[in-house]
């Protein structure tokens, strides 16, 4: 796997002139996965020589997303930070006859003379080790004489990769597929100027659902999008390790230490692997339940609407409500979503409704049902109030709707405390609202016949 037994130097090098979406993560991750489970390096190069279209604000995201991550780089370069070195190497070059000055009519029609540097190209057929695509061998002679830098000043993007690359130490390059047509001109560039070949690892595409190349054009979203939507880092993490890798076993949920332990090269597949949103969200929820109680509520309390919160008994009763929240979310910005569906007030707010909607199916019969409810209340009164919880409402009054018919007396009970045709089961809503709170709507129930009589 290494060569010499030198330690593992892998890097993940994007270029800040856009916001990076899951399918370039898939890079950094497998980069970092694999410096981390051979004990080596993960460097992070920002290839912002592009000064057009190269931004503070996408290298800061780049910083972001990785952070949030939890991809830890052992070193920062900038490779505008490197152009003099760049120079140097293009001079040399030049001088020993293995890259020349050609002045060429600029492509923009103006009929002004450029003068641009090639790679004077020996049109050799070029053989390279690929972990994923075993060997693979291209001929150069298609390439010609290919461009190196603008001008002596500029160089272009496969001179700076294969000198950052020599400098740096890489060892391993753990690139997407579509830099395979790269490699042969950059192996060239490298037996010019003495730098080692290091071990190429070409991942397959990631498509998205409609099985084309994942890209921002095509709608993919920045990373950040899904932390700001309430996704958990590790599940993202998790995710995308998981598009063209398998750890072999029926796992599907993985740690961050889990994936440095279980990754390897050999387990890459050679196709394209699917960026999907639904196997996302399921992951997602795998996640948060394996969270803390407190991470739960911490999480809860970010993506809760203020509507909500200033509500004065919101802190008593956001625990009792986090598993029903939990149970229904598969990412935490779907809160939101919730108190927009009126899935949240009644908790807070006694509900309003018509009093025909406490009557079960067709069951039209007024006075069993006041007479229900009414036994309802006593059973509830009958429970201690440091005991009321969903369990033992359900133990004290289960019994009595088994005796009445479950739906007439869970409905009419249910529909009291939420107002709504869907909602958690009355036991649930029971131990969030307290047993004073139960009592009072479900007597308020009662009272929409006697005011309507």
């Amino acid at each position: 796997m290494n060569k010499n037994n030198e330690q593992v130097i892998t890097r993940f090098a994007p270029s800040p002139t856009g916001l990076l979406h899951a399918g370039t993560y898939r890079t950094a991750i497998f980069s970092y996965l694999f410096a981390r489970k051979h004990g080596g390096k993960f460097i992070l190069r920002i290839e912002d020589t592009d000064k057009e279209r190269s931004k503070k604000e996408f290298e800061d995201n780049i910083l972001d997303s990785l952070k949030w991550l939890g991809l830890t780089y052992d070193s920062l370069f900038r490779q505008s930070e490197n152009v003099s070195r760049h120079k140097g190497v293009l001079e040399q070059m030049i001088a020993s006859r293995q890259a020349y000055v050609s002045k060429e009519l600029a492509k923009d029609g103006s009929g002004v003379q450029k003068e641009i540097v090639r790679f004077k190209n020996p049109n050799i057929d070029v053989t390279f080790s690929d972990l994923v695509k075993g060997e693979v061998t291209m001929h150069t002679a298609d390439l010609g004489d290919f461009v190196i830098a603008k001008n002596i000043n500029e160089p272009l993007f496969h001179l700076a990769v294969v000198v950052d690359d020599f400098d740096e130490g890489v060892t391993h390059v753990i690139r997407g597929d579509d830099h395979v047509s790269n490699t042969p001109r950059q192996i060239l560039i490298q037996r010019a100027i003495g730098a080692p070949t290091p071990i190429y690892v070409h991942l397959p595409l990631v498509l998205g659902t409609d099985k084309q190349k994942l890209s921002k054009r095509r709608g993919a979203r920045a990373l950040t999008g899904y932390r700001d939507d309430g996704y958990l880092a590790q599940a993202i993490l998790n995710m995308v390790a998981l598009i063209g890798w398998n750890p072999g076993t029926e796992q599907e949920v993985f740690t961050h230490d889990d994936l440095v332990a279980g990754f390897t090269i050999e387990r890459i597949q050679k196709s394209a692997g699917v960026f999907n949103p639904e196997k996302l969200e399921w992951v997602n929820r795998e996640h948060i339940k394996l969270l803390s109680k407190n991470e739960q509520l911490t999480l809860i309390d970010q993506f809760m609407p203020e509507s909500i919160k200033k509500h004065a008994d919101y802190d008593t009763k956001k625990s009792k409500m986090a598993p029903v929240i939990i149970d229904r979310i598969g990412h935490f910005g779907e809160i939101a979503e919730m108190h927009n569906e009126g899935e949240l007030e009644y908790f807070f707010v006694a509900p309003t409704y018509p009093k025909e909607k406490l009557l079960w199916k067709d069951d039209n019969d007024e006075a069993k049902l006041l007479e229900r409810l009414g036994r309802v209340v006593t059973i509830l009164h009958s429970i201690d109030e440091k005991e009321f919880t969903a369990d033992v409402v359900k133990i004290k009054v289960f019994p009595y709707a088994d005796e009445e018919g479950r739906g007439k007396v869970l409905w009419p009970m249910r529909f009291a405390l939420s107002g709504r045709e869907k909602s958690p089961d009355p036991f649930q809503l029971a131990e969030i609202l307290g047993k004073n709170e139960t009592i009072q709507r479900i007597d308020k129930a009662v009272s929409l016949y006697a005011t309507s009589a």
